[in-house]
């Protein structure tokens, strides 16, 4: 029998803490979370591989190390809302939920959907919301948010979730040039997003994230 809690432990000593992700929170989340329950059932045995994690049609669960880097830059506080971009089976809205006030993962994918909305119910985790629709349109009647993360890679955000950000807010996004990316940190002031980048990464790009092409007369 697979001992899973012990794989979560060098997963944390591993991957993320040698990452230089300090936070409480974070690292309390990512060993308390079965993320073996969060993954398709034929994958839990690379449930905590340091890579990430293949759910097909360009969908990935991102490798531990992306996503604990993301929260420690971001630092959610316990009185913010948080929208999971992308959250496939709902193992990132589970750690996220351990920080945050609440958490809405959108998922455009109503199987995985589903499974998430299973997967955080048996955890007890009862601060998320699932919200199914198109990862690009986010899910403007749950916010406005003052945290975003994509779970995927992106060539640019697209405005319907720069507007669902409120002024003030955070959003993590792993922008993706060929096969290069680059997590960066934005923060809205005066209605626009500035960024800086933060640490190197990499997925593919969602669909929706992709930059559009330029109109050519």
């Amino acid at each position: 029998m697979t001992d899973f809690a012990a794989r979560r432990t060098m997963m944390v000593d591993t991957q993320v803490r040698p990452s230089d992700v300090t936070k409480f929170p974070i690292i309390d989340a990512m060993l308390t979370i079965a993320r073996e329950n969060f993954v398709p059932a034929a994958q839990r045995e690379a449930a905590y591989m340091g890579e990430n994690l293949e759910l097909g049609s360009g969908r990935v669960i991102l490798e531990p190390r992306t996503l604990a880097k993301m929260l420690d830059a971001l630092d959610v506080s316990n009185d913010e809302l948080v929208l999971d971009v992308g959250a496939a089976m709902g193992y990132s809205s589970a750690v996220i939920a351990h920080m945050a006030e609440a958490v809405v993962a959108l998922e455009e994918d109503e199987a995985m959907a589903s499974e998430a909305q299973e997967a955080l119910a048996d955890a007890g985790i009862d601060n998320v919301i699932l919200h199914v629709g198109p990862l690009a349109e986010g899910a403007a009647q749950h916010g406005p948010y003052d945290v975003m993360l994509v779970q995927g890679g992106v060539a640019e955000l697209p405005l319907a979730l720069q507007d669902q950000l409120k002024e003030g807010g955070r959003v993590a996004c792993l922008f993706m040039q060929g096969a290069l990316g680059e997590v960066r940190i934005g923060h809205k002031q005066g209605g626009a997003i500035s960024w800086r980048m933060s640490f190197n990464a990499g997925a593919p790009v969602l669909a929706g994230f992709a930059k559009e092409k330029a109109f050519e007369f």
